[in-house]
């Protein structure tokens, strides 16, 4: 979300403050640009820039060449793949515009681009903990066209708000001419990030609020199916379980990767060391890396539809059972 912009503080073609001084200028100079000397933590967020591309673009791929999985509840899964996929290429783009191709407009378009993709994911998150929520509080009549509109118009709904977000600081919501006005997240502005840090919160508030309302349902469950066998099976109960503790597992790693970074970009100031931005910003990145990890290996589906991809264990004629979105 707002981490992507902390990717560009060192500017177009700025000159840089000593080591251990504050964020570096992003004032441009009309001089030919020297070579910038590289930043080892740039290198490390290319990397992992890299392995998130990787990942995610294997479960887009996973989900586009199995029609078992093109189910409304995949298609969220989907979605967030997307994101963390563009992701994970905009930090590739960054680390090699601002190391070969420096510039005002290009530097913009790079943060809109990783604030767009990355409130995206974020939004994507929520979209599936909202799914995980009406599947089991509206089971009965959760298999339905309203399903289906109901998550396409979320998706519709998060993606337009993500591409809005990325754009602001390309139609000028920007520092650029306003160095008082910086965040720690250069090129954003402090009312920007403020913005981008409040959605955050908001979000995470939201899908807490969910996920102990989901605990509240497994556990009304479990309690009836103690009363009477017959209201629910318990291979039915064993997959909603399974479902909440991948949830709380999205939940927990969400958290510990994102409000770091998002508390660091309320309560930091500009001239604080650029380090504290990277270390607070690279876990951030890490979120988008865990979300396949966590479907390739929980997901029997996904895992099948792998082996089918690449080494061909499984006949063409194999049967998907369907699933709950519980089980995702």
């Amino acid at each position: 979300m707002e981490a992507a912009a902390a990717l560009n503080e060192s500017g177009a073609a700025a000159p840089r403050l000593p080591a251990g001084g504050g964020n570096a200028s992003l004032e441009l100079s009309s001089r030919p640009p020297a070579p910038a000397a590289l930043n080892p933590w740039d290198v490390m967020l290319c990397v992992s820039g890299t392995a998130i591309a990787c990942e995610n673009a294997l479960v887009v791929a996973i989900i586009c060449y199995s029609p078992a999985l093109r189910t409304p509840m995949f298609v969220l899964v989907g979605s967030l793949a997307t994101a963390d996929l563009l992701a994970g290429l905009g930090l590739i783009l960054n680390f090699v515009f601002q190391y070969v191709i420096r510039s005002e407009t290009v530097s913009l378009l790079t943060v809109g681009f990783l604030v767009a993709s990355f409130a995206a994911s974020v939004s994507s998150l929520l979209a599936i903990t909202v799914d995980r929520y009406l599947s089991l509080y509206n089971a009965l009549t959760y298999y339905s066209e309203r399903t289906v509109l109901c998550i396409h118009t979320m998706l519709a709904g998060a993606w337009g708000v993500s591409l809005c977000l990325g754009l602001l600081p390309v139609l000028g919501w920007n520092c650029l001419h306003d160095h008082a006005a910086c965040s720690v997240v250069r090129p954003l502005t402090k009312s920007n990030v403020t913005l981008l840090s409040a959605s955050f919160f908001l979000v995470f508030l939201i899908m807490l609020h969910l996920y102990i309302e989901i605990c509240k349902i497994v556990c009304r469950h479990a309690h009836q199916i103690a009363l009477q066998q017959h209201f629910l099976t318990a291979s039915h109960y064993v997959a909603t379980k399974k479902g909440v503790s991948t949830l709380a597992i999205i939940l927990g790693t969400f958290g510990a990767s994102w409000l770091p970074f998002a508390i660091y970009c309320v309560v930091g100031d500009p001239d604080y060391p650029s380090v504290y931005t990277y270390a607070t910003l690279l876990p951030a990145t890490y979120n988008s890396m865990i979300n396949p990890i966590i479907y390739a290996y929980r997901n029997q589906e996904i895992q099948r539809s792998m082996w089918v991809l690449f080494c061909g264990c499984f006949q063409a004629k194999v049967s998907f059972r369907s699933r709950s979105p519980s089980d995702v």
